[in-house]
């Protein structure tokens, strides 16, 4: 944060205060906080505790940048997690209790997505309302490229087509 001050602007460091319990997403790909929101089924109606999002952060990897989500009194479930993965593959989640990490842990991108997120063909035997889970192969695992199983698309744009 940049303030006005009497010799001209001074930079303040702002900092995103400790949780006691919950959960830390970091190293989220930089501009992807929100979409990490999203995937937590967070928005106006439903906040019920302390949130905190830091974006465009500088990383402890030198010169890159990063988002990082500090969630009180929530722990992520597996589903979760590997959403987070499809547009975060380097994000480390990190369980709080009584302000000390419990576990930490990296997110893992597996090599088969079966049942996160929907094909963006139309025309794809997965959008017919056959009873089929949605199965995608991982090309490339930073930045994540998937390819359906069944109709070879690319699918663009994933946070848009979670499921």
């Amino acid at each position: 944060m940049i303030e006005m001050a009497a010799g001209g602007p001074k930079i303040v460091e702002t900092k995103i205060p400790p949780i006691r319990n919950g959960t830390v997403i970091d190293h989220i790909s930089n501009g992807q906080s929100l979409n990490v929101l999203k995937i937590l089924g967070v928005n106006e109606n439903n906040i019920d505790s302390v949130i905190s999002i830091g974006m465009h952060v500088p990383s402890s990897k030198g010169s890159e940048w990063k988002d990082v989500i500090k969630v009180e009194d929530r722990e992520l479930d597996p589903k979760t997690v590997d959403k987070i993965a499809l547009i975060a593959p380097e994000a480390t989640i990190s369980i709080i209790r009584d302000y000390y990490i419990a576990e930490k842990f990296q997110v893992k991108l597996e090599d088969r997505i079966v049942g996160l997120a929907r094909c963006s063909n139309p025309n794809c035997i997965t959008n017919k309302g056959e009873p089929i889970d949605p199965e995608f192969i991982v090309e490339e695992h930073c930045p994540p490229k998937l390819r359906c199983v069944y109709c070879d698309r690319i699918l663009t744009n994933i946070s848009d087509n979670l499921l």
